[in-house]
């Protein structure tokens, strides 16, 4: 049985990836960093469905503890097949107001924590000449976004680290690609405003917002031997919102 690790699937976007993966016969590392009722639901359902799933905790800004992570995994659920950076957090600010401790906080909790567990995986998967790293980008990253230069920023350098590692680890047999999704139903977007909506609506050829499960689909996918020859690609899941854009 495969190995996934699935970074910030307590809910939302990440637990839809995590119970995906878990359906398609994968054992699933669920990590959380301060969600632990949360990630412990995700377990819990997994099982519920008769799959795999075991808990793990860590602070991916800390270098320490994403290689300690990686290390527990492994340890614990056998060798990481697939890698998958969720774990990300969002601040909302004007450029000119937003504070370098908060575009350090955003860049570690986004962009840093996905090359630390890159960092981590790579060399393991080489030598097993097997393995998928995928990143949930955004189509922020592709775009930009009002009052989130921090949170566009990261999202983008996770392109740039998918081309990259995908050219280095090729001849290994170890993918590595991006999903950016768009604007997608979870708590995040829960509390829009109905202005903000209608013109987000707008904005979207499929004229809705996306679903967790749709955005765990394309991961499911990527994470798949029918995915073995697609690597350095942004996939987005975003109803044409790119493409209008």
């Amino acid at each position: 049985m495969r190995t996934a690790l699935v970074t910030g699937s307590g809910k939302g976007i990440g637990r839809a990836i995590a119970l995906a993966l878990a359906r398609d016969g994968f054992r699933v590392a669920v990590h959380y960093r301060s969600s632990q009722a949360d990630a412990q639901a995700t377990v819990a359902a997994i099982r519920a469905d008769g799959g795999e799933a075991e808990l793990f905790a860590a602070d991916l800004a800390d270098a320490a503890q994403a290689a300690e992570l990686v290390k527990a995994v492994e340890l614990q659920c056998g060798p990481i097949h697939t890698l998958v950076c969720n774990a990300g957090i969002i601040k909302s600010q004007l450029l000119a107001f937003t504070t370098h401790e908060e575009w350090r906080e955003v860049m570690a909790a986004n962009l840093d924590a996905a090359f630390l567990l890159t960092k981590a995986v790579a060399r393991p998967m080489a030598r097993r000449k097997a393995g998928r790293i995928i990143y949930i980008s955004s189509a922020a990253g592709l775009m930009g976004d009002l009052m989130r230069a921090a949170y566009s920023a990261s999202k983008a350098g996770l392109l740039g680290l998918a081309k990259t590692a995908a050219r280095e680890l090729a001849a290994s047999n170890v993918t590595v690609n991006a999903v950016a999704p768009g604007i997608i139903t979870t708590d995040m977007t829960a509390d829009i405003p109905e202005t903000r909506r209608v013109k987000q609506l707008d904005a979207i050829p499929l004229a809705r917002f996306g679903t967790p499960e749709e955005v765990a689909g394309c991961v499911s996918f990527l994470a798949s031997d029918a995915a073995g020859w697609i690597t350095g690609q942004t996939l987005c899941v975003d109803g044409g919102l790119y493409m209008k854009g």
